[in-house]
């Protein structure tokens, strides 16, 4: 059994006990450029979601590279904001399966530790696989729905969902040392990645926020109300055609990538019911094994 982590602070118990859950994580940092993944689980997470626990800031954040805020709340009083990392439970009555969400900040110091945290949420609330959202720089139009890459190191998995095996080297965020360690121990763990234009970075991102939650909804079946997201996605692409109107270098160029796109947006997906169903069958023969 895992030694509990000190730095896990347990706040409440979920409404009720969780049904074979998977875990949603997404962390404000290098990989959620745009706010996209952090902002499609903040929408996932909705009114629904219970707050059950945190992750104690104080060792795993560098407060100069990370300050507080100070705030006054509706009384006036001051006080002092520190980086989160929030975990929620999501329980989805019409289904034979609920969620847990993790969400906050990647932080600076003592990941493996912090991945340690992560694995004792998986434990405690018994979790039958983790799914990584996550969004990346990329030379896509911001005209286009943001494409999305799904991965795992689970050859099984990779072929029925049509996901990609991992292939990159290099630099790595916690996301890379959480898969590493779920691998180890053998939880299955699927990252979903959004492609964010280069050119338009900032957050937030709506429609990448939305892309996500989309895929993660048609890879599993379970809800995530991302056509909720529909205006907002609108406003922002209106947003962005508005304040390149005058510029007829970038126009070109973005013109130049949606042909690139198009002519590479072939998708190979199967049809959504098909793929969870297949999801589903994957589960229920990982928790036979």
């Amino acid at each position: 059994m895992l030694e509990s982590v000190e730095q896990l602070i347990w706040e409440h118990e979920p409404t009720r006990t969780l049904r074979r859950p998977i875990l949603v994580t997404a962390w404000d940092g290098l990989f959620d450029v745009g706010g996209a993944a952090t902002g499609a689980l903040e929408a996932l997470r909705g009114d629904a979601a219970v707050k059950v626990g945190h992750v104690d800031a104080d060792e795993f954040f560098d407060f100069n590279e990370r300050r507080p805020h100070v705030r006054l709340d509706a009384s006036g009083r001051r006080e002092i904001v520190w980086p989160h990392n929030d975990i929620y439970a999501l329980p989805l009555d019409e289904r034979d399966r609920d969620l847990v969400l993790m969400d906050g900040v990647e932080p600076h110091l003592r990941w493996r530790t912090f991945v340690d945290a992560v694995v004792e949420v998986v434990r405690r609330f018994d979790v039958k696989m983790v799914v990584t959202l996550g969004a990346m720089i990329a030379e896509t139009p911001h005209t286009r729905p943001p494409s999305i890459t799904g991965s795992t190191t689970d050859a099984e998995l990779a072929e029925l969902m049509r996901l990609d095996r991992p292939s990159y080297q290099g630099p790595t965020g916690v996301v890379g040392a959480l898969h590493e360690h779920l691998d180890r121990i053998g939880v299955p763990a699927v990252s979903l990645r959004a492609s964010v234009p280069h050119y338009v970075s900032g957050a937030p991102n709506p429609k990448a926020s939305r892309a996500l939650l989309e895929r993660f909804e048609r890879v599993t079946g379970l809800p995530t109300r991302w056509a909720d997201l529909d205006q907002e996605a609108s406003d922002w692409e209106a947003r962005v055609n508005q304040a390149m109107a005058d510029d007829d270098d970038i126009a070109h160029y973005v013109r130049r990538l949606e042909e690139h796109y198009d002519a590479r947006a072939v998708s190979t997906l199967p049809n959504a019911d098909d793929l969870a169903a297949e999801f589903e069958r994957f589960l229920r023969q990982h928790d036979d094994d």
